[in-house]
């Protein structure tokens, strides 16, 4: 797969003549789902678990502390904010692989039964290790980009005949209906 089928996608096709003059992008975040996206979330997972076994030879602290501000969410926060990952399948297994992270069982003293995994991933302001699921964090990472966007690429494209994007109203309309959602604010 080269890194240009990164910004393709099979029912978007630009038309104007004047985006079609830009040259294409060859790295960076997938921006549609598909295999692109399915790899580059493989990818993030696979560069998890290689980085929580190595995490497991330093002291707790030290590997916690690397493990919230570099390795779990930081690590795949451009992902989460460029493209539409909410009902990804890897979401859950990332936030598994984060669960299961030896520096996390090390601090917590024994295996995250579902509710210490919740309080867990809460904030440290709140009793929480300050480990955040990824899941909790794609859907308002995703609006929250591409909200902050929505007037510059309006500008942009003003006299383009750009057709409307197909996920921004989806997902504004499901924020609060997702279940991952639901679950996260049913406990604040």
């Amino acid at each position: 797969m080269s890194k240009c089928e990164l910004i393709s996608h099979d029912n978007f096709t630009v038309t104007d003549s004047l985006l079609q003059s830009f040259p294409r992008a060859c790295t960076g975040a997938p921006l549609f789902p598909g295999p692109s996206l399915d790899g580059a979330w493989s990818d993030r997972c696979a560069e998890f678990a290689r980085a929580s076994c190595r995490l497991s030879q330093i002291g707790a602290q030290e590997a916690l502390i690397l493990l919230r501000g570099s390795f779990s969410a930081p690590k795949v926060l451009h992902l989460l904010r460029r493209s539409p990952s909410v009902s990804h399948s890897a979401m859950p297994e990332f936030d598994k692989l984060l669960r299961l992270a030896e520096p996390v069982e090390r601090i917590a003293n024994s295996s995250l039964t579902g509710t210490m995994w919740l309080q867990a991933s809460l904030p440290i302001k709140d009793g929480g290790l300050g480990v955040r699921r990824v899941s909790w964090l794609a859907l308002p990472a995703f609006l929250a980009s591409a909200a902050g966007t929505t007037l510059l690429q309006a500008e942009i494209l003003a006299d383009c005949n750009v057709p409307k994007d197909p996920y921004w109203k989806d997902y504004l309309y499901s924020y609060g209906r997702h279940p991952e959602i639901r679950r996260q604010t049913q406990f604040l």
